[in-house]
């Protein structure tokens, strides 16, 4: 495909992974149409952290994912639609499950139905890690059972299906890539990798839920680069594929590794008030990488120590835009 005679359009570009994406396409020369989420404020999240030279050909709709009629208008004349929109914090999933499954599975469905009327040459959904709930063999593979451990993970499970049977049914060309845990700059502190590195630059000790559960962690960049092989892939289509390190640590020695790079040594308190519920818990992510290498051609580069010395540099530029400490769902 060549990225500059294609117009794409990225859904949830004002968040983490978006933002990303949306700046690695503008660099290709891409024409790109960002769907955010509407606000009285005009707020466009993390596409405002963009070098602005770089956004001005970019295109902003605002509107609502749950919105049919608003989707459908944002697809119409794209080549490709990478779905990145979803409401993601876990933690908030407990307390809004409704809202969280209406956006995620309904808006998912949402997408869809557009592209089965517009007809672009590929649908690239994300999901995620967390639909296969703790481990039951490890590393993860595809084929492993799906597991709504939170009414997030449900959710996510909901629109996958979806995406599998609008592929099935209506011939949409849908590929689903499944991220494993993504970090990198601008990643908000709901994140772990965040909240981490915010209080070991900042506070006497780092508080954090259990420790024990392992992490597959991916670099933005790398995920990034697997989002535009599936969209380049015809191989790819129908089916879900993993995007992750085929590697894992548990949040205790992420956090240690965290605190030499930096070079302080701090007490690390798990807090009661941080842990997800007992039956809610994932506590092992490795995945297999093995389907992303053969259809994708991917895997990642970036190592674990280089990617969080990179986010470790990038928050310490802006650690004015966390508030340190504070849980943040």
């Amino acid at each position: 495909m060549n990225w500059s005679d294609t117009r794409a359009l990225v859904t949830g570009a004002g968040g983490f992974i978006g933002s990303t994406l949306v700046e690695e396409l503008l660099r290709r020369g891409t024409k790109v149409r960002s769907f955010v989420r509407y606000n009285s404020r005009g707020d466009l999240g993390l596409l405002s952290s963009l070098d602005a030279g770089l956004t001005q050909s970019m295109e902003i709709v605002a509107g609502d994912l749950r919105d049919p009629a608003a989707v459908l208008d944002a697809m119409r004349e794209v080549d490709v639609v990478f779905h990145l929109g979803a409401l993601i914090a876990i933690p908030y999933s407990y307390v809004h499950p409704r809202e969280v499954i209406e956006t995620n599975v309904l808006g998912t469905v949402n997408v869809l139905e557009a592209a089965r009327i517009t007809r672009p040459r590929r649908v690239v959904h994300t999901s995620t890690s967390e639909v296969y709930g703790t481990a039951i063999y490890s590393p993860i593979d595809e084929k492993h059972p799906l597991q709504g451990q939170s009414p997030y993970s449900a959710s996510k499970i909901g629109a996958d299906k979806a995406a599998e049977s609008y592929y099935r049914a209506f011939d949409v060309p849908v590929v689903t890539v499944r991220p494993f845990n993504t970090y990198g700059p601008r990643q908000s502190a709901r994140a772990v990798i965040p909240t981490i590195i915010t209080q070991a630059l900042s506070l006497p000790q780092i508080t954090l839920g259990s420790l024990a559960p392992t992490r597959d962690l991916t670099f933005v960049t790398d995920t990034v680069a697997g989002f535009l092989a599936a969209a380049t892939s015809d191989s790819a289509v129908g089916r879900e594929i993993n995007l992750g390190s085929n590697d894992e640590i548990s949040v205790g020695d992420l956090t240690a590794k965290i605190l030499r790079i930096i070079g302080r040594s701090l007490p690390i308190i798990s807090s009661d008030d941080r842990k997800r519920p007992p039956k809610s818990e994932v506590e092992h992510l490795h995945s297999e990488n093995a389907l992303a290498r053969e259809l994708l051609g991917w895997s990642p580069e970036v190592s674990l120590d280089d990617g969080l010395s990179r986010t470790i540099r990038w928050i310490e530029q802006n650690l004015g835009r966390y508030r340190v400490g504070t849980y943040q769902v």
